[in-house]
């Protein structure tokens, strides 16, 4: 219902300000979606906000509320996300990139569609593992995309991220076989607050890597060593 809500409060003063440029309405109603659905972030580490590229775990729906109202960025994310009603058209509206993971002789144009948004200076975000996890270990991450950054199309970083639920992880992760819907009933369903940690570890340059497997190993690493107490 607060989600609901918060969503028709928007709409209309997005739509206005989208004709005159950005608008600041997507990352306002990503930040208090994050609050409405019972999270409070706590960011430690410095958070670029233009010519910055996030690498991140990631773990549920919750994680796009929370870095998209943090840092204004722009996703990366499955195509057949741009269908689903509703969640599509407000996806959209944050300036998704839109890609189809599964056919490789789209990727060129895929690159090509990232590489445009970059040139926006809008922040953006990949969860390159591909789907959620569990918070404890990474998935093996996609380096398909990280061609984007190969070469740099200007001095643009990547900044990895580490979004830590704590005790909260169990109550955020997919159960096998739960729908999207039946997921979003038992976190929203959840009494009480909890405390989401945005880590941004330190920024690095792509060029300094040779290729796009190289890129996607250096950022799993930094993330992986986090997640290990590294920090």
């Amino acid at each position: 219902m607060l989600l609901g809500g918060l969503t028709l409060r928007c709409v209309v003063p997005h739509l206005i300000a989208r004709r005159n440029g950005r608008s600041p309405w997507p990352q306002y109603f990503l930040r208090r979606a994050t609050h409405h659905a019972g999270f409070d972030i706590r960011i430690e580490g410095t958070p670029l906000l233009h010519d910055v590229f996030f690498v991140s775990n990631h773990l549920s729906w919750i994680d796009i509320l929370a870095m998209g109202g943090t840092t204004g960025c722009a996703f990366i994310s499955k195509d057949d996300v741009k269908g689903a009603p509703i969640v599509g058209w407000l996806a959209a509206q944050n300036n998704t990139i839109f890609v189809a993971r599964q056919r490789r002789g789209e990727v060129s144009g895929q690159i090509d569609a990232v590489r445009d948004a970059l040139a926006a200076h809008q922040p953006i975000a990949l969860f390159p593992e591909g789907t959620t996890g569990d918070g404890k270990a990474l998935l093996p991450f996609k380096p398909a995309l990280f061609s984007v950054l190969l070469p740099p199309p200007r001095a643009i970083l990547i900044q990895p991220v580490v979004i830590d639920y704590g005790d909260a992880a169990q109550l955020v992760a997919w159960a096998d076989g739960e729908s999207g819907i039946a997921n979003a009933r038992r976190i929203l369903g959840a009494r009480g607050r909890r405390t989401l940690t945005l880590h941004f570890l330190e920024p690095f340059d792509p060029g300094d890597h040779p290729d796009r497997k190289a890129l996607s190993a250096e950022s799993r690493a930094r993330i992986e060593a986090a997640l290990a107490g590294e920090m």
